[in-house]
């Protein structure tokens, strides 16, 4: 775990969940993963704009937190293979509610929504 998150008072646990999960790609990769296990090239396709260096960086730290599984299966060549924890599912409401928001957001704000619709 990254950063010292036990040390902060009680009232900041908003800035512990961003510290997880903040940032353009983890959420992302999260809503992808609710929709069931990938493998890192699918997510790559899926994910538009995301280096493989940057979704490599992202899932090894939602792997730190807990929020992802690693499975890797010895074959040849190796099959890898990325799912939800418990804790990354726990996630499933948070998510949906975010993507509500983010459509009700452009539906209201999108330029082409008109004027006085903001």
């Amino acid at each position: 775990m990254r950063g010292k998150r036990h040390d902060k008072p009680d009232n900041c646990m908003v800035e512990v969940a961003m510290e997880i999960l903040g940032g353009r790609w983890k959420l992302a990769i999260v809503y992808k993963l609710l929709q069931g296990t990938h493998r890192f090239g699918e997510l790559k396709r899926e994910m538009d704009g995301i280096t493989p260096r940057m979704l490599t960086r992202q899932l090894r730290e939602l792997e730190e937190d807990g929020i992802v599984a690693r499975t890797v299966y010895p074959e040849v060549p190796p099959r890898v293979e990325y799912s939800l924890t418990d804790t990354g599912r726990s996630l499933d409401t948070i998510v949906g509610l975010l993507d509500g928001w983010g459509r009700s957001y452009l539906d209201n704000h999108h330029p082409s929504a008109g004027p006085g619709r903001n």
